[in-house]
């Protein structure tokens, strides 16, 4: 009868592996570590942008209405523009879609928005020190085996 429970992973012990094994282990660790590292950065990235967004949306203020000021169009493309309504702005609520939002509003979106990037950054940074830990630890068995391999003789 077949078991009705889903297989848990099957744990091996690093330390029984050998030197080919270990360095596979290694290079998939190595692999993992480059890419929640680079996920970190890119997550600090958007935190940045949504920071910005704030202080973005701080500078407007009423007594600016009627000013000229140069608006986004892509990240290096600014045109001149004049601020018609300083009570509210648009939101990019992602995927092409945009909001209007008063400014409390969008501050309180966007200040959201970086609180969630902050718990998922916290949470990437435990998963990126445990995975420097296990390669810490992988690394020392490598090199304990490879001193155990040269200190042992040759059989003939």
């Amino acid at each position: 009868m077949a078991s009705t429970t889903p297989s848990q992973p099957q744990q091996i012990n690093v330390a029984d592996l050998d030197l080919q094994q270990l360095s596979d282990v290694r290079r998939q660790l190595e692999e993992e570590l480059n890419h929640l590292t680079n996920s970190f950065a890119q997550l600090k990235q958007a935190q940045a942008k949504f920071k910005s967004c704030i202080e973005n949306v701080r500078e407007i203020k009423p007594q600016n209405k009627g000013t000229t000021i140069l608006v986004p169009l892509t990240n290096s493309l600014y045109v001149p523009g004049h601020l018609s309504d300083a009570e509210n702005v648009i939101v990019d609520v992602g995927t092409g879609y945009y909001v209007k939002k008063s400014r409390a509003q969008a501050t309180k979106y966007y200040e959201t928005k970086v609180e969630y990037i902050r718990t998922n950054l916290d949470t990437l940074q435990e998963t990126i020190q445990k995975k420097q830990e296990n390669m810490s630890y992988l690394i020392n068995v490598m090199q304990a085996k490879l001193q155990q391999s040269q200190t042992q003789p040759t059989k003939v």
